[in-house]
């Protein structure tokens, strides 16, 4: 997994994962070719190697990067000196809607797919998923303790509960294929339940 940090970094970079991007949203990892890749990138094969010695590496550096950057654009909105029901509601929306979103919906189920042949490309979504959110919200959950409006003792445990009450019935009939749009009102229905529960728990 430590090879990410060694990739090389040129000109074209960003456009290879672009296309990258949009190949394995259409196809998934395993119908995704490094042919259809570079053409969609409008590199040469040769190019797109120079960057990524596999397939696989590709992936996860799509993944990660894509991850970021809607986790980054998640935490700019949080404020973390306010008050843990606006804070945790404003972090509620944003991960069922990343949840619930097409990019979402395709890297969990891809993620879920290869991860018993290729382990890192679990670790890796972890790491730039639930990892993540676990690392945000217990940062919260520090300040909010010393604040006195907490009382949480295993905070990485809290995360979890809280990122698992966010996702009750809309994911699962989601991943099942059971509905594929959600309203508004869905959705804070969920949100407003998962903090209102989460606050009866450990609100001081």
């Amino acid at each position: 997994m430590n090879r990410q940090v060694e990739l090389k970094k040129g000109r074209k970079y960003e456009q290879v994962l672009d296309g990258a991007r949009q190949v394995f949203m259409a196809d998934g990892f395993e119908g995704a070719s490094v042919d259809t890749i570079a053409k969609r990138a409008g590199v040469s094969k040769a190019t797109l190697y120079s960057y990524f010695s596999d397939k696989r590496l590709l992936f996860m550096e799509v993944a990660t990067c894509e991850c970021g950057k809607q986790a980054a654009t998640a935490i700019d909105t949080l404020d973390l000196d306010d008050a843990p029901d606006a804070v945790l509601r404003l972090a509620g929306h944003q991960m069922l809607g990343f949840l619930l979103s097409e990019f979402g919906q395709r890297m969990f189920r891809i993620c879920v797919a290869e991860t018993d042949r290729f382990p890192e490309l679990g670790h890796r979504f972890w790491e730039s998923g639930p990892g993540l959110v676990e690392r945000v919200l217990r940062r919260y959950f520090e300040r909010a303790i010393a604040r006195g409006e907490l009382r949480i003792e295993d905070k990485a445990l809290a995360a979890h509960q809280f990122a698992e009450l966010c996702k009750a019935e809309l994911f699962p009939r989601l991943i099942f294929g059971m509905q594929t749009e959600f309203s508004e009102a869905d959705r804070a229905r969920v949100v407003d339940g998962a903090v209102d529960m989460f606050l009866a728990r450990y609100a001081a």
